[in-house]
């Protein structure tokens, strides 16, 4: 884990980073295309201007492995691709590597790696070997050299003996390990990485947090994990920034956020088949209670739902609402008091469930 000290020297730093998005309106018969958006909006005659970053400033320490922590349209992508100079910042800058993303892009793109989850950025017509020394030959690496390390990245990734093979025959993990073995070609001493865990079994999860894990300790890489899973922020980063509506709300190790909510003030209780209007009636009858979330589990899969307590002195109200959900024939099966999570950090902080997201959400 990195500490801080006061000679810290950091390798990303932003300054008031701000960037907007302006959406045209649909309008007639493709007017139910039009998508919700939870981030702030203001409204103009022909369209809507999103704001995806508000003035952020977030520090990251050399081989510090860094998470940025919120949903998905939290403003996580679009910070990512403004330090990587794919999109330009309306206002503020940044800072990589000691270059400046605005007057130095070409010296910002040799320091960094990148990797973006969920999409499609290689040539799955090619193999896995050919991939990835076309990718080596755009950083004008020389060929033998790109040879050894193509080798040995293939290797890292345990893919020796599937290197030859094209990657539409690999499955979505594998791909990714492909993905993050391009953005190590030029061994580059930062790594951005976008939900790199995006759509992959737990199986092939493990193996990509494991690899990322390997990079911060054993290759002093320094790396900004941008995530909306609780769980790889709390497990891999030495600090965690909490992003929501654009605006970075908090900022420390995650064993801090989490110390911000008292174990008196968290219950969870998990039950199955909750009454759809238990929320309104805790609610209205615990006023202490500041947040109160009833979060759906996947019930017929054996999923149960999830009602959290959060704020005030939510313990002493268990009987109270365990009588209520009694008498709305409600089968509970656990209950935890204390134990908070990053999830209820994000509630406490912002009212809302880390993982929801709207249907038909923008990601930017």
């Amino acid at each position: 884990m990195a500490h801080r000290e006061e000679n810290d020297v950091y390798t990303i730093q932003t300054f008031n980073l701000a960037k907007r998005f302006t959406k045209k309106k649909h309008k007639g018969i493709f007017g139910f295309l039009r998508r919700n958006q939870r981030k702030e909006k203001v409204k103009t005659k022909n369209s809507d201007v999103v704001v995806a970053l508000d003035h952020v400033n977030v520090n990251v320490r050399s081989s510090e492995l860094f998470g940025l922590l919120g949903p998905n349209g939290a403003g996580k992508t679009t910070l990512v691709k403004c330090l990587s100079t794919i999109l330009i910042p309306d206002k503020g800058t940044a800072v990589i590597n000691g270059f400046d993303i605005l007057k130095q892009t070409s010296m910002v793109r040799a320091s960094l790696g990148m990797v973006i989850g969920g999409e499609r950025t290689l040539y799955w017509k090619l193999t896995a070997r050919d991939n990835l020394m076309y990718f080596a030959s755009l950083y004008k690496m020389p060929r033998k050299e790109t040879k050894d390390r193509v080798e040995e990245l293939l290797s890292i990734m345990q893919l020796s003996d599937r290197g030859d093979e094209r990657l539409e025959d690999y499955s979505t993990g594998m791909r990714q390990k492909i993905a993050i073995a391009r953005s190590l070609l030029h061994d580059p001493p930062i790594l951005l990485l976008d939900e790199p865990t995006l759509g992959l079994d737990p199986t092939f999860s493990r193996q990509i947090r494991s690899q990322i894990k390997e990079l911060a300790e054993k290759q002093g890489k320094t790396i900004l994990l941008a995530t909306h899973y609780m769980e790889e922020a709390d497990q891999l980063c030495d600090r965690v920034a909490v992003i929501n509506n654009g605006k970075v709300i908090a900022i420390d190790t995650s064993d801090n956020l989490k110390a911000l909510v008292k174990e008196t003030e968290l219950v969870e209780i998990a039950c199955y088949n909750p009454p759809p209007d238990i929320k309104m009636h805790i609610e209205k009858r615990l006023k202490d209670v500041k947040i109160v979330k009833l979060i759906h589990g996947d019930e017929k899969k054996g999923s149960p739902s999830r009602i959290k307590l959060i704020g005030g002195n939510a313990e002493k109200h268990i009987s109270a609402v365990m009588d209520m959900l009694r008498q709305k024939n409600t089968r509970i099966c656990s209950l935890n008091i204390g134990a908070p999570t990053l999830e209820d950090v994000f509630i406490k902080l912002t009212g809302a469930k880390l993982t929801e997201t709207e249907p038909g959400e923008l990601r930017v």
